[in-house]
């Protein structure tokens, strides 16, 4: 039987931006393929701050309202407009100032080393930390799109953010998170900032030019076609592997010397640490899961259209402007013969190359020729998915009395193959990937001498000052 949580909500308040007038906002289509995904869940620890909780939470109060002045569709809802005549229906975030969650709760007797305990599982107690950890982001129509839990621990604070993945991906939530960090610091008197950060740019891409239409779904009605867990989730692992800059190159390197001596000098020349990263996960996902050697498999991981579009979209485009690439299939024999590694980095590389204007735009052309929801659950037994980014500054987000000690997910979006990047507390090109797998497969990762002598053993963050 399981044991209760540690973790009790004590309080719950409302927030919501300066009266503006109402809007509208239409979802495109990467937004709407997200509505049966669950909500985007990240989280950050921080020491302890120099004044009681009463303050900080009043403190996290106010300058959310402060960031939402600029931010102002976080604290909308989702809307389904019905066309008449059979015309179907569209989807669009109703800016009309709803408002944001906040959640104060306490975890007695929990303490940094049962958060971030060192080359350890992840403890699934970190998942009680997030709120609405049953939603999916179709629920957006009548919950918050964005809630956030202050958690008091006996010797840290955690924050933990539930943001609805319709509204934007990734780029957009932490550009967010870092505006409302400035907000907070520059209420304490501690901004740094030279400069204000970009406005967001809340108008919505279209493949035409110009503001996007609403996209119209040829359905009456979506609630019945959102696609829910049926049931519980199957036994999971986690576990954060830390590759620091050395170790990064040292991949890089390998994987290079391996097309080279294949006489592959473009792919070669191509490798980045990026694509040398996952492809030595991929080789031990597929031993770890004593892969049939004929089985093809493949790699998958999200990737930023906004620089990759002709002309570029914004750095500040608010939304989601995502896609997935994936490799060709390759059967496992090959991935994991010798010269593997080289071969899987450039297979990355071509599927990362291949997602290009040309493609993006012919996605969304399939799209619009056959109109759809995706049920949005990548889960491949044999497969591998990463996301997230190390680009994102997560470390950067000091609300006012310094910088986080780790950052760590909930239980959204997670399943047997699946990679979550953050970038490595002490900078400098240093990773920290999340990975989920059933334990069978997770006990085997952890006796693979390729993965270990790449990765560098875990370490208690230490609080400054």
């Amino acid at each position: 039987m399981q044991s209760p949580s540690p973790v009790r909500v004590v309080a719950r308040r409302t927030v919501t931006p300066p009266p503006r007038p109402r809007e509208r906002i239409p979802l495109t289509t990467w937004d709407l393929s997200l509505l049966s995904a669950d909500y985007i869940q990240k989280g950050l620890l921080f020491a302890p701050p120099p004044f009681p909780t009463a303050r900080l939470v009043d403190h996290i109060e106010a300058s959310l309202a402060d960031a939402l002045a600029a931010y102002y569709p976080v604290a909308g809802r989702l809307a389904t407009d019905q066309h008449r005549g059979g015309g179907g229906c569209s989807v669009s975030v109703d800016c009309a100032g709803q408002g944001v969650e906040i959640l104060h709760a306490v975890a007695t007797g929990v303490a940094i080393a049962d958060v971030v305990p060192p080359d350890a599982d992840v403890p699934r107690l970190v998942r009680s930390f997030f709120p609405l950890d049953d939603a999916v982001n179709y629920d957006g129509h009548h919950r918050p799109l964005f809630a956030v839990q202050v958690t008091e621990l006996a010797d840290a604070v955690f924050l933990a953010f539930a943001y609805n993945h319709a509204l934007s991906d990734g780029t957009a939530f932490w550009d967010f998170i870092a505006a409302w960090s400035e907000t907070a610091r520059a209420r304490l008197g501690r901004s740094d900032a030279p400069h204000a950060p970009p406005a967001p740019v809340f108008e919505r891409w279209s493949p035409d030019g110009g503001a996007a239409a609403p996209a119209v779904l040829p359905y009456a009605d979506l609630a019945g076609l959102i696609a829910r867990p049926t049931q519980p989730p199957p036994p999971q692992r986690e576990r954060m592997l830390h590759f620091t800059a050395e170790s990064l190159e040292a991949l890089k390197d390998r994987a290079r010397q391996e097309l080279l001596a294949a006489g592959d000098a473009a792919g070669a020349a191509g490798v980045t640490k990026f694509q040398a990263m996952c492809s030595l996960l991929w080789r031990c996902f597929v031993r770890a899961r004593r892969v049939s050697p004929e089985q093809e498999v493949v790699f998958r991981a999200s990737a930023n259209n906004r620089a990759r579009l002709r002309p570029p979209l914004p750095a500040a485009y608010f939304g989601n402007a995502i896609g997935a690439v994936s490799t060709e299939a390759v059967r496992a024999s090959e991935l994991l013969a010798a010269g593997g590694h080289g071969r899987a980095a450039a297979a990355v590389g071509r599927a990362v190359a291949a997602h290009d204007d040309a493609g993006i735009r012919a996605r969304a052309a399939a799209w619009e020729a056959e109109k759809g929801l995706s049920a949005f659950r990548l889960f491949d037994p044999n497969g591998m998915f990463v996301s997230s980014s190390p680009r994102f500054d997560m470390y950067g987000c000091d609300f006012g009395w310094g910088k986080p000690l780790a950052a760590r997910s909930g239980k959204a979006n997670k399943y047997d193959g699946k990679v979550s990047l953050f970038p490595g507390r002490e900078g400098g090109g240093s990773i920290d990937a999340e990975v989920v797998l059933a334990p069978e497969h997770m006990a085997a990762l952890e006796l693979d001498d390729e993965l270990w002598a790449a990765v560098s053993p875990d370490v208690l963050p230490a609080r400054e000052g």
